[in-house]
Parts: C-alpha cells; sequence; structure tokens
C-alpha cells in the first residue's frame, strides 16, 4: 500500500503545462497592449498641456509683462566697465526691450568675475525693472615692464600688478587713476594674466615699493621705476633722473635717507645724480651740474658735538666734495 501511495504522488509531480495560442488570442493581447499604449499617450498628452499653459503663463506673466521690463541698470562706479561696456559685455540687446527675466543673474555674474581686473562681482535682479550689478576691481600698484621691452607700457592694457602681485592688464577706464604709477621691471617673459606673479625680483621691488609709501604716501609720483640690478641691490629711478641703489633689505632707513636728501637737494637747487643707499654712513653720492660733469660726494657722518639740525648736519655742510 505504501509504495502505490508513493508512485501516484510522483505521477501528480510530473504534470506537462501547455498554453494554447491562437491567431484570435494573439490579436486580443496585440489589442490589450495598443490600448495600454493609448492610455499612456493620452496621460503624456494631458501633462505636456499642462505643462505647456503653466509655461504659457509664466511667459505671459514675467517674460512679456511690460512691468517687468529692463529699466535701470544700477552699476556701481568702478574703474573696469561703464553701462555701455556692461550691455556689450553681457550681450543684453537694449532695442528689443527686453525682460529682466531674460537676463541670468548667475551666469553674467560668472562672466564678470572672468574679468582679470575684477576681484568679485554680484548681479541681482531686483523687481519690477532693475539690474542691480556690483563690481570690486582690482587696486594698482605698479606697472610692468618684461623682458627687453622699452617702449612705456602706461598704456591701456598696459600689465599692472595689484597689491596682491597679480598682474592683469589695465582697462581703459582705470588708466587715468594708475597713469602716474611707477613701473617695475623684470626679465623673463611676461606673466600670466589673472594670476600671482612668482618671480622673486617682483616681490623685492614690491617691499621696496612699500617702504617708499610708507615714508611718503605720495612716493608713487616722484618714483619713475624700480628694477633688480643684480644678486645684491635694487635700482630706484625717480621722475628727475636720479638713480638710487638700495639693498634687499634694510628699506625703511634708506629709503628715509634717500628722502632726506633729495629734500636737501631740492632746498639748495642742485640735482642728485646717483645715490648709494646701501651703506649707513659715507653714503657716496654724484651731484649733477649746470655744466660740467656730475660732481662726487661723500656723505659723513656728523660730529657728536655738532648742535645744527639733524638734516642740515647729515647732508648741509658736512660733504666732502672731490
Amino acid at each position: 500500500m505504501k509504495r502505490k501511495t508513493a508512485n501516484r504522488r510522483l505521477h501528480h509531480r510530473n504534470v506537462l503545462e501547455v498554453r494554447v495560442m491562437s491567431p484570435r488570442i494573439a490579436w486580443f493581447g496585440l489589442l490589450r497592449f495598443f490600448a495600454v499604449l493609448a492610455k499612456l499617450a493620452c496621460l503624456a498628452a494631458v501633462l505636456t498641456g499642462i505643462g505647456w499653459g503653466v509655461w504659457r503663463g509664466i511667459h505671459h506673466a514675467f517674460y512679456q509683462n511690460p512691468d517687468f521690463r529692463l529699466r535701470v541698470i544700477d552699476l556701481n562706479p568702478n574703474p573696469v566697465i561703464d553701462e555701455p561696456g556692461l550691455v556689450g559685455f553681457l550681450d543684453i540687446d537694449l532695442t528689443a526691450d527686453p525682460s529682466l527675466f531674460v537676463i541670468h543673474a548667475g551666469e553674467a555674474t560668472e562672466k564678470l568675475m572672468g574679468l582679470p581686473a575684477v576681484i568679485d562681482a554680484r548681479v541681482d535682479r531686483h523687481l519690477p525693472g532693475t539690474l542691480m550689478v556690483r563690481i570690486t576691481a582690482r587696486t594698482p600698484k605698479a606697472w610692468l615692464r618684461c623682458g627687453e621691452r622699452t617702449s612705456d607700457p602706461r598704456v591701456a592694457g598696459g600689465l599692472l600688478v595689484d597689491d596682491t602681485g597679480i598682474a592683469y592688464p589695465c582697462p581703459e577706464l582705470q588708466l587715468e587713476e594708475a597713469a602716474a604709477l611707477p613701473v617695475i621691471e623684470m626679465a623673463g617673459p611676461p606673466p600670466a594674466i589673472g594670476r600671482k606673479v612668482e618671480h622673486p625680483a617682483l616681490a623685492h621691488c614690491l617691499r621696496l615699493l612699500d617702504a617708499a609709501r610708507a615714508a611718503d604716501p605720495e612716493a608713487a609720483r616722484w618714483i619713475e621705476s624700480i628694477r633688480k640690478a643684480n644678486e645684491w641691490s635694487l635700482e630706484l629711478v625717480t621722475r628727475q633722473g636720479t638713480c638710487a641703489t638700495f639693498g634687499l633689505g634694510d628699506h625703511e632707513r634708506q629709503m628715509r635717507s634717500l628722502r632726506d636728501a633729495l629734500d636737501h637737494a631740492a632746498e639748495k637747487g642742485y640735482v642728485i645724480e646717483t645715490i648709494n643707499l646701501i651703506p649707513k654712513y659715507n653714503i657716496p653720492i654724484t651731484v649733477r651740474g649746470e655744466t660740467g660733469p656730475p660732481r662726487a660726494i661723500i656723505v659723513s657722518p656728523p660730529a657728536a658735538s655738532d648742535n645744527r639740525p639733524k638734516r642740515e648736519r647729515d647732508l648741509g655742510t658736512i660733504l666732502n666734495r672731490n
């Protein structure tokens, strides 16, 4: 009895499943498939219609609304770009009476940030019709003349370096402000635009310029150029043609000595041709005479018993003329 029961169970397990397929059944299956596709297409059409209607509503409410037309460009005063330049730079077609929403504030900001003379920029839309643009420009510190160039770099497009040591071409609007700045001469090719200049000579020259400004805030008005003469000295040329030699350090003391010498020369009516400020005492000076070659002068330390004013003692009478 147990063996027969086991055989019956095995017989029931081995059942073959057979599905009958006919053209009629296949046709009905295809119809059901197309019905599902039609429902999905109708749903997509409804959603598309709703989206198009919403877009048309937004376009009509904002883009075609005359209240939101661009009416004012609020640009802060800056030496980089003015209103006509901004309109051209951002490709704003004023003849088309554009909507304020046509201008993408984020893209406009990124585009302005790409200008080498710009430190920071921000573009905002202020409803109903004002485009507010705020630009922070670089503050120029000196002009750069690189390589063997002898032409004056103080032109629009000439290289400037700012307080952080970044080189950038001078915008036309900044030319008047930067025209009186001194020129720093460097060997080698021009530096990369918009990046910090990694040049040892420039670092020394900028430190000397800082010392000059600390001694005289108007130093940029009387300094013509600065360059690294050799491995141990810098050369500063004034607007009057005085050539002053500085060391790579102790600039504050040397700059004070130069100012005293120039002031004394102006008081006495002569022009210093050359002055070597590296030594603390016995500073060698050559004087440019009205006629004849320059005369050599040695500025000696003052006597301990001399009670005259310091400048008079240092540069007035204690001179050994050769």
